[in-house]
């Protein structure tokens, strides 16, 4: 099927966060309880054509700060020859760069990011910080940069002036779709939110990524979270459901 339109009717609940008076959630009930799921090595097109064993992986992934790279660095410490096919590579010439902007990300090398492990690979295809995740026993919120544990759950910040002059924090929880990568996310040649090929989840996404958001949102935000996508459920087929995931249940 063809990817859906970017823009359809979504359902939204907001509450306060548990753990921040100045905040309150916006959540997109409609991407949290659709059957997304990651696809990777199993029908996923990768986002450049002529490259669909790269994922989302082609261009590298930018630190969302200092204490990101940092985190990350530890783990590539750990990455022996046997996890990282590029290993050497980054070892002698780095694993880091920094693009036009002056922002720092992940190396491109051999037209991907440097820890994709390509197929053919005898440690396995695939991310190599993600395999050093299973490998250790660990989520894979901890090895890998941000921006590619997130994905494709997009956070978003908000200042909100209520008509009586008190402000808030708006935290919007929701869809990475093209529209999160910028301008250049129109130019992707495939992407997997809006194809129905990637809504087979057995698991709605608020359940499959339940560590991703509640290292996004806390503990408590998510337990209410939680709450009020199983509520959303309770009814049988959501009246404001993802079409990707509407084509994919409907007989």
């Amino acid at each position: 099927m063809p990817e859906v339109s970017l823009d359809f009717p979504r359902a939204f609940a907001e509450f306060p966060d548990p753990a921040d008076a100045d905040q309150i959630f916006r959540v997109d009930l409609t991407w949290l309880t659709s059957r997304w799921s990651c696809i990777f090595g199993g029908g996923c097109q990768g986002i450049y054509a002529g490259r669909p064993n790269d994922g989302c992986c082609t261009l590298g992934a930018h630190f969302s700060d200092d204490d990101d790279e940092k985190r990350v660095k530890t783990w590539v410490k750990l990455l022996g020859k046997e996890d990282w096919q590029f290993r050497k590579e980054g070892k002698t010439n780095g694993w880091v760069e920094t693009d036009d902007d002056g922002d720092r990300k992940t190396r491109v090398f051999d037209g991907a990011c440097i820890f994709l492990n390509r197929p053919g690979f005898e440690g396995g295809a695939g991310c190599a910080l993600h395999g050093l995740a299973l490998k250790k026993g660990v989520h894979f919120v901890e090895t890998k940069p941000d921006v590619c544990w997130q994905l494709p759950i997009r956070r978003t910040f908000r200042e909100v002036e209520r008509p009586d002059g008190t402000t808030y924090t708006e935290v919007g929880i929701g869809e990475y779709d093209r529209r999160g990568w910028g301008a250049g996310g129109h130019d992707l040649d495939w992407y997997c939110t809006g194809n129905t090929e990637a809504h087979v989840g057995v698991e709605a996404v608020f359940e499959s990524s339940r560590v991703e958001l509640q290292t996004l949102m806390g503990e408590g935000a998510y337990a209410i979270l939680e709450g009020l996508c199983r509520n959303y459920l309770a009814t049988g087929r959501p009246l404001l459901e993802h079409p990707a995931t509407t084509e994919v249940m409907t007989p």
